[in-house]
């Protein structure tokens, strides 16, 4: 059994110690009954998750940072931040907060891990929200020429010059910080002052070795995943971005296509962060669906 802090707060900083001894911390927004949110990156700490685009207003938000990241304490084994390896650090927080059955909600590279927690203890499981997801685990991928074609979408936008022209070189190369800069419009619906700001907000937030090692070799068992998530009997919603490439509407159908009573939703006008270009429609969608589950 993990040890836990002498006490939780209702909003705020908690922290838990996993079984092999790593602190780990976790963030706490807003009232109601818990939703457990795994930030993606990979291994990007949750800050960048805000409140969901005002979520919080209608769940209590639990926010882990993945070990090596954010508040987290950086492990002994380097190898442990392999997307597997993560799964007891999740279960670990579910026990700490003595959640029956979690409300999970996974955003981007976090997809994997949600999906291998859920292979692992599907009688954990009482919801599953994939946000513009990943589903590696689950032998479903993207592709650059989806990548691509996501991109076109957004030819009429005034950056979509010099950041066409940045894309082959970051998906197919190794690009430089001012190729890295210039794809980043991709990821938003709005190229605004909060996407920017956002966008700079990953400096120092992001573990790049954790993030190497996180898919690395042995994380995922795609056949394995799949037969016993085929035979999950909860609710899920995937909700992916019209604009994003990363998945694109059609991978997330087809990662919907895998559980038995999933539902997609398809966001119009929004890429990798819907709840920042249109956190209205994006609150309603989530606390929506959240708000059947419950009922």
């Amino acid at each position: 059994m993990p040890h836990t802090s002498a006490h939780d707060t209702a909003c705020g900083t908690a922290r838990l110690t996993a079984p092999d001894g790593t602190k780990l911390a976790f963030h706490v927004r807003g009232e109601g009954a818990p939703l457990l949110v795994l930030p993606g990156g990979p291994m990007r700490a949750s800050a960048y998750l805000g409140d969901l685009g005002g979520l919080s207003e209608h769940r209590r938000l639990i926010m882990p940072d993945l070990r090596g990241t954010g508040e987290s304490g950086v492990p002994a084994d380097p190898a442990t931040y392999r997307c597997d390896r993560l799964v007891d650090d999740v279960e670990a927080l579910r026990a700490h907060l003595g959640i029956e059955r979690v409300d999970l909600l996974a955003h981007s590279a976090a997809g994997d891990l949600a999906l291998l927690y859920a292979a692992r203890y599907p009688r954990r499981i009482r919801s599953l929200t994939f946000v513009t997801a990943r589903a590696r685990a689950l032998g479903v991928d993207f592709t650059v020429e989806q990548r691509s074609a996501a991109a076109e979408l957004r030819a009429g936008e005034p950056w979509y010059g010099p950041a066409r022209e940045a894309f082959e070189v970051f998906w197919r190369g190794t690009p430089s910080d001012e190729e890295y800069e210039a794809v980043l419009p991709f990821f938003y619906g709005r190229w605004d002052t909060a996407a920017q700001e956002h966008a700079a907000s990953d400096i120092g937030q992001s573990n790049e070795e954790a993030g190497e090692l996180y898919a690395s070799e042995g994380a995922f068992d795609p056949a394995t995943a799949r037969s016993v998530l085929a035979g999950l009997d909860v609710p899920v919603l995937v909700l992916a971005g019209e604009w994003d490439g990363g998945p694109c509407p059609e991978v997330a159908a087809e990662i919907a296509k895998c559980f038995p009573r999933a539902e997609l939703t398809i966001q119009s006008a929004t890429a990798h962060y819907p709840w920042l270009d249109d956190p209205e429609r994006f609150v309603a969608a989530v606390a929506g669906f959240l708000g059947r589950v419950s009922g």
